[in-house]
């Protein structure tokens, strides 16, 4: 599993950081971003971000669908505690 907070945008401007986009993340934790405006650091940062990609199984409604009872409690329970983690 890969917790990331990346985004570039048109090939020049990447942010990167630790805030979701979100109010608990804005105003009550401590989260910080960095937003660059460097087309190499971009190009840097979108390879990465497609090495994660071509890493990655995709989910589809499907896939969630076969999946047993157990793992859906599971998927919930953590999603339930996530807020904390």
């Amino acid at each position: 599993m890969l917790h990331t907070k990346s985004l570039t945008i048109d090939g020049e401007v990447t942010l990167i950081g630790s805030a979701n986009m979100d109010r608990r993340s804005f105003d009550l934790n401590y989260e910080n971003n960095i937003l660059l405006h460097d087309v190499v650091a971009t190009a840097a940062m979108r390879a990465r971000q497609q090495s994660y990609m071509n890493d990655s199984a995709d989910v589809s409604l499907e896939v969630v669908s076969n999946w047993s009872w157990q793992k859906r409690l599971a998927n919930n329970a953590l999603a339930i505690v996530s807020p904390v983690l």
